[in-house]
């Protein structure tokens, strides 16, 4: 799947709002035509006054472009670590594709030629540890694990000790996810925190949290709790192949101000792509500004 391409979905889903989206070429979009397209996409509905409010009736895309790019932080995040061992926590709730992730993490990092090292400190769920250890088999990199119910946090402190005894590049550590238990939660994390700075200075060098893509705007609400409890270095979201609410990316990174690090557009290794807003936002406006020829 071509990196940009769920914004099809996005635009085919308000097509019908107006016939001028039939054209071959646009130069213009009238204002209420572009709130209704930005709101119907899953930008909030506040966010959308804000990017429109100096904007005349009739809109350009040269007018548009600088708005939408206000919306994401000018934050980087290091997507090649510069570290020899170079430790991330992956945070997020059941079900948002934190180990599919992972596994696409861990095979980015074998095509560079690097060496990974998983740890399966979800140890709150059987099936979660069933889970990442078939995924650490199939494509072939280290894991450490341990029974339900033991201490996550010994577990992320000997997957690091694995990886430095291994002069391994790469440890990605695998959280619960329960919400709905935040305070235990909240504990549980800051502790992984704690004793992965005891296994090495300075880790974890990133807090990477996994957002579900088909839940728009609401994935809000829990990239703040998480990153309340700890503190997030930056965003993966996921799952965006299946849903029309690619607009929520732009709610998301201006309300907590962080760097979407990467994007998931499928299932297979090479769906997770890096994420830039400039890409983003050409995309977005390439399909808002042709006609259907293009599409």
């Amino acid at each position: 799947m071509a990196m940009f391409d769920f914004i099809k979905k996005t635009v085919d889903a308000v097509k019908k709002l107006d016939d001028a989206l039939l054209l071959d070429v646009i130069d213009n979009i009238n204002k209420e035509l572009l709130e209704d397209i930005l709101v119907e996409s899953d930008v909030n509905y506040e966010l959308v006054e804000e990017i429109l409010s100096e904007l005349p009736g009739e809109v350009s895309r040269e007018m548009l472009e600088p708005h939408l790019l206000k919306c994401f932080p000018d934050i980087t995040i290091e997507l090649d670590p510069p570290h020899k061992t170079f430790v991330q926590l992956i945070i997020g709730v059941n079900g948002a594709g934190k180990t599919t992730t992972i596994a696409k993490l861990a095979q980015r990092y074998k095509k560079k030629g690097q060496t990974v090292v998983l740890g399966a400190s979800d140890t709150f769920r059987a099936a979660a540890i069933e889970q990442l250890t078939s995924w650490a088999k199939k494509i072939d990199v280290s894991i450490v694990a341990s029974q339900q119910g033991h201490d996550p946090s010994a577990v992320a402190y000997d997957a690091i000790e694995s990886a430095k005894a291994k002069n391994a590049q790469n440890v990605i550590i695998d959280t619960a996810g329960r919400l709905h238990t935040q305070v235990n939660l909240g504990n549980e994390l800051k502790k992984i925190v704690r004793v992965c700075e005891k296994a090495m200075s300075g880790a974890p060098h990133q807090k990477l949290l996994i957002l579900d893509g088909t839940q728009g705007t609401s994935a809000i609400n829990q990239a703040a709790a998480f990153n309340e409890m700890i503190g997030i270095d930056g965003i993966i979201i996921t799952k965006l192949d299946g849903t029309a609410k690619g607009g929520a990316l732009f709610s998301i990174a201006n309300e907590l101000q962080l760097p979407i690090a990467y994007i998931g557009v499928g299932e297979k290794a090479e769906d997770l792509v890096e994420f830039s807003p400039k890409e983003f936002v050409s995309a977005l406006l390439d399909k808002l500004y042709t006609g259907h020829k293009t599409i």
